[in-house]
């Protein structure tokens, strides 16, 4: 019996073989003459061929002596596709639009980017990328910006290149609604610029557009209570002050101090409504995945046990370094020695100890755990999580809904995690965990940084701190841009005696105002142990709870 041919021997076989040996060795004039031989013998070409020959052509685009051969017949093979009635794919039209902008023509680049409708493509970044950065370095702004809110209508978030041109192109443009606007999306999107955009940054504010920009007429108290709710670090309510900016390289402290103008920078958090939309995933969640009558239990009793300001993990604590022979769980040396610690750091205000039921009981058949736990469900500092359950659910959902610091040194990186996606949840962390260690029998705890590194876009006095990327691991060697404006210090310092007698902002229902005063304390009371804010301090003996439920028997 005679062997079957190898498909490289067929026709289609030999066709594709040679077209990805072309595609290898990058040759596009060998490319151009497979496509042409396909044509005149009728080959019927597929999406993988047609994508193979577009990408070919677009990256010979960077050669001169390729240039004008690749984005002729790109066009060419494009059309041919399109005649031939074989469906585009995203890598496809990408390919297309970076022709299109190599032609110099941004309204084809971004009008193929829009024909995705029409074949239900979903685009990327890299799809819009060419029309985007041809608009902005052409400097047609209106054009660039049309680019942005289509990448947003379909769910796409620009990243730092992407803001960066848009930026660059605004501040070309003089358009300092523009400017301020990207700088707020640049802020959301990463915690640290690249020098490159730092420079366009600074290109800015040292031009004369900046310096008449500004204007608005909001009081220093106003201005802090509105930050306070956004999650601290910005206003949003526009340009501060008025006339030319001052722009200096800075180093921050470990104190959070700007080595250039001396305020303290402050942590910046989710903001209320981030935090709800956070606490409302968890629980759904949760119950997608946990007995939901149990969980649904949990929040209520959560509802009537709102006054601690820390969440303690208790397994990952009273496990922590007990990987040895002798090793168990390490209830009075560890677990105790971290609520007490809390307890005395927080003018004796109990955390709450999350705890998994099979762990309680266990811990139960000892005479002096049992008394200390039982101690502690009667006094509603523990709450044991029910048979079956994932306690990470509860000490999350729990740390999240009460705004609370949470001590544990779990990475949080597992599946579970992964769910609640990271677009805030990195914030959220920096923000909220409290990681520990002991030393010698003591328990160190590691409070959140004094101060956040994201962009601190507006203080106060409209001043603006943007930290420099840096390869050091160092924070106290980081470049931070330092951008003051002069004459709003003086104007708000002539505010600020006025602003520090003024009451909490009367447009704030009292929800607003119990989570204004309830994060300062939380945030500032358990790092030094004391709270500034009296409205939630406690001095004296602690609020009783309502015991604990408790599954042990």
């Amino acid at each position: 019996m005679a062997k079957k041919k190898n498909s490289k021997t067929t026709a289609e076989g030999k066709f594709r073989f040679d077209l990805d040996t072309c595609s290898k060795r990058k040759d596009l004039s060998g490319a151009v003459s497979l496509f042409e031989s396909a044509v005149s013998q009728n080959y019927r070409l597929s999406n993988y061929h047609y994508n193979a020959l577009l990408y070919l052509c677009s990256v010979s685009i960077d050669e001169p002596s390729s240039k004008t051969l690749a984005v002729d017949y790109g066009f060419r093979i494009y059309d041919h596709m399109v005649s031939s009635g074989v469906a585009p794919n995203e890598a496809t039209i990408t390919a297309v639009a970076r022709l299109a902008a190599e032609k110099n023509d941004g309204d084809l680049a971004f009008e193929v980017v829009r024909t995705m409708g029409k074949y239900e493509l979903s685009p990327r970044l890299r799809t819009y990328g060419p029309a985007l950065f041809w608009f902005c370095s052409n400097l047609e702004g209106e054009k660039a910006w049309a680019v942005d809110e289509h990448m947003v209508s379909v769910g796409l978030n620009p990243e730092e290149p992407e803001l960066a041109a848009l930026l660059k192109v605004s501040a070309g443009m003089g358009r300092g609604d523009k400017v301020y606007a990207y700088l707020h999306k640049l802020r959301a999107a990463v915690r640290s610029v690249s020098e490159s955009t730092a420079e366009i940054i600074e290109g800015w504010f040292c031009g004369e557009a900046a310096s008449e920009v500004g204007g608005v007429d909001c009081s220093l108290g106003g201005i802090e209570d509105v930050a306070l709710r956004n999650g601290g670090g910005w206003h949003g309510q526009g340009w501060m002050g008025k006339g030319k900016w001052v722009i200096r390289r800075a180093t921050v402290d470990s104190s959070g101090q700007c080595s250039s103008c001396g305020e303290k920078l402050t942590t910046v958090d989710i903001d209320r409504a981030e935090t709800e939309t956070f606490a409302q995933s968890v629980a759904a969640l949760a119950m997608e995945r946990e007995v939901r009558s149990n969980f649904r239990e949990f929040q209520d009793w959560l509802d009537k046990h709102a006054d601690c300001e820390a969440i303690v993990d208790g397994a990952n604590i009273g496990l922590y370094q007990q990987n040895f022979a002798e090793g168990g769980f390490s209830v009075p040396q560890q677990l105790d020695a971290v609520v007490k610690e809390l307890y005395n750091r927080s003018q004796q205000k109990w955390p709450l100890v999350i705890l998994h039921n099979k762990r309680f009981r266990k811990l139960s058949e000892n005479v002096s755990n049992r008394n200390l736990l039982q101690q502690w469900l009667t006094q509603g500092v523990l709450y044991t999580t029910p048979n079956g359950s994932n306690d990470d659910w509860y000490w999350l959902y729990a740390a999240v809904k009460l705004k609370c610091l949470l001590v544990t040194n779990d990475e949080m990186r597992d599946h579970i995690f992964e769910l609640l996606g990271s677009s805030f949840f990195l914030k959220w962390k920096e923000r909220h965990q409290v990681r520990y260690t002991f030393v010698k029998g003591n328990v160190k705890l590691q409070m959140p940084p004094s101060y956040s590194l994201f962009i601190q876009d507006e203080s106060a006095k409209g001043t603006w701190h943007v930290p420099v990327s840096s390869e050091s691991n160092e924070e106290s060697l980081r470049t931070w841009l330092c951008i003051t404006r002069p004459s709003s210090h003086e104007l708000n310092d002539k505010s600020s005696a006025t602003a520090e007698t003024q009451e909490m902002d009367p447009e704030m229902d009292r929800h607003q105002q119990c989570d204004f005063q309830l994060s300062s304390c939380k945030t500032e009371g358990l790092g030094n142990g004391r709270c500034k804010n009296n409205t939630t301090s406690m001095t004296g003996k602690r609020k009783e709870r309502s015991p604990s439920p408790s599954r042990y028997a």
